[in-house]
């Protein structure tokens, strides 16, 4: 049976896997589009995740352009290592404080946010640094 659903996510990521790495709008999209697929389907859970992949490849642009060598970490990573810029604004480091936090037993984070929009902010403030 034919799934629209399934057709999209599947260009979604052929476009991902074809664009060159340099590419970080084009990685962006596609990243904050399957979050909101993922909304749509009801799993805040990889929304989640999308969101942090997102925060993700804006802070490894980012952190390239300032000449560091980061080619092989996890967006976990990059996010973690992106808290420790003094650069940063007190109110994005919050932001990456938030994707950076671990969910409970339950998959509940300690605090009301979305995440999807505040990696929004992140990425579109770490791109205009860029």
């Amino acid at each position: 049976m034919f799934s629209l659903r399934a057709t999209v996510a599947s260009k979604a990521t052929v476009a991902y896997y074809n664009c060159p790495m340099n590419d970080w709008s084009a990685q962006l999209k596609i990243e904050f589009e399957r979050a909101r697929q993922a909304r749509m389907e009801k799993n805040e859970g990889k929304a989640r995740v999308c969101a942090r992949r997102a925060a993700g490849i804006a802070a490894r642009a980012y952190l390239t352009r300032k000449g560091m060598q980061v080619s092989n970490m996890s967006a976990y990573d990059l996010l973690n290592l992106l808290r420790e810029n003094l650069e940063l604004p007190p109110d994005k480091h919050l932001i990456v404080e938030r994707l950076t936090t671990r969910v409970d037993e339950a998959f509940g984070l300690p605090f009301d946010a979305d995440l999807v929009a505040e990696a929004r902010i992140l990425c579109d403030w770490l791109m205009d640094e860029i």
